[in-house]
């Protein structure tokens, strides 16, 4: 039984189901709508680095101050924010960075192989271009910056390369732009996110697994180290093996199986932009200054962006989105995008490490997590479903999850 249709869980899904297992997926809202369909859609083996990094909190504070930055933390009085707020400073720092940056990138390079795998099954064509990604900057601090992390990126065996004005303007003749010049990820791809959901969602069905929209986990009933029963609003189900994927909701859910996933949910926002025959984008980019992501999709170019930190709310904060949409000209000078009429928004699961949850609970022999991907949620989707499906196979984990384990804060 997984609990959470998104893509850890529609992975999950769709490797159990390789194996044999007779699969139930069990859903909070409905199959149409979650984190995984509004994302950047981008698969990111540059990002090996943790979000609790050094220079993060003091850039944070920086930003704290402008409505429009690209971070933001609501205030409240919020235990659980002041709590993660306490972790996350004792991460901050270069050794938790480098003991972890070898497994965070081995995790993300093995699933950008099962993508390519999953585009090349029948029934799937969801837009996959391992064609790499620009981090594109303007000033000359964020240069050196780039310069050093693509520094410690070669050491790791990643594909990139530094690009002057020109080498970047050469990448993309159809479009003007402003830049200083960029780190270009050739380890980096993209794909189109709601025709992948809607495709796994379909060969799922096809495969006979069993779909449960809108379920409210009410509890967990217990016995001899083991979940015997899960109760929902929508009666009780009964499973061999249960699989927690539920994003930034996995908090609430470990709880209740008396283990402890610490993570705050980061809001980010989306939107989708006509472009005009002139203003066709080849490669998926980064505007580093103002942490926006952009990524050519579905014949449009989706614009992506923001970490709000705080509790869970259906509040557009259109100051946030408007920094968005401001960012953009300060690349692409020619493209002027105006206020959205239709905005997404989801929520990014942050653990205080800036590392993922995966592996088997130690206290309940039964239940395994896959989730706290943060802004690599659905780069790591196929390999945190592979990894589930090995684990409840007896086999071993084909990179190393150790440092992933999920009750590493009890």
């Amino acid at each position: 039984m997984i609990i959470g249709a998104g893509i850890a869980g529609l992975s999950s899904a769709f490797y159990l189901t390789q194996d044999g297992w007779k699969v139930i997926v069990l859903e909070k809202n409905t199959l149409a709508d979650n984190c995984s369909y509004g994302n950047a859609g981008m698969i990111v083996p540059s990002h090996f680095t943790p979000l609790a990094a050094p220079g993060i909190v003091a850039q944070g504070v920086k930003w704290m101050f402008d409505k429009k930055s690209p971070f933001y933390v609501r205030p409240g009085l919020s235990w659980n924010l002041f709590d993660w707020g306490i972790k996350f400073l004792r991460h901050a720092n270069r050794q938790h960075v480098d003991r972890h940056a070898e497994a965070i990138r081995d995790l993300n390079l093995y699933s950008s192989t099962l993508y390519d795998e999953l585009s090349n099954t029948p029934g799937f064509d969801f837009e996959l271009e391992q064609s790499g990604i620009l981090m594109l900057y303007k000033r000359k601090e964020v240069e050196h910056e780039e310069a050093e992390l693509a520094k410690r990126a070669r050491d790791l065996q990643l594909d990139v390369e530094l690009l002057d004005r020109d080498e970047v303007q050469a990448l993309e003749p159809a479009l003007r732009l402003d830049v200083r010049g960029a780190a270009f990820y050739k380890c980096d791809g993209k794909l189109y996110p709601p025709k992948l959901m809607q495709q796994l969602v379909a060969y799922l069905k096809d495969k006979g697994v069993e779909f449960h929209e809108q379920v409210t986990i009410a509890r967990f009933l217990r016995s001899n180290r083991s979940v015997k029963e899960v109760v929902t609003n929508k009666g009780s189900f009964i499973g061999d093996e249960i699989v927690v994927a539920t994003g930034a909701y996995l908090p609430q859910l470990t709880s209740k199986l008396g283990a402890r996933t610490p993570l705050m949910p980061g809001k980010g926002y989306s939107f989708m932009y006509n472009p005009a025959q002139d203003e066709q984008l080849r490669h998926a980019a980064l505007l580093l200054e103002a942490r926006v992501a952009v990524t050519p999709m579905n014949g449009q170019i989706r614009f992506s962006g923001t970490m709000e930190l705080g509790s869970a709310n259906d509040t557009v904060y259109h100051s946030r989105v408007q920094g968005i949409v401001e960012s953009i000209p300060k690349y692409f000078p020619d493209i002027h995008v105006p206020y959205p009429d239709k905005v997404w928004f989801g929520y990014r699961p942050c653990p205080p490490d800036g590392l993922p949850y995966l592996g088997r609970l130690r206290k309940l022999s039964n239940v395994t997590i896959a989730g706290g991907g943060g802004m690599m949620g659905l780069s790591l989707g196929p390999a945190f479903g592979k990894a589930v499906a090995d684990l409840l196979s007896g086999r071993q984990t084909t990179t190393d999850i150790r440092a992933f384990e999920p009750e590493r804060f009890d």
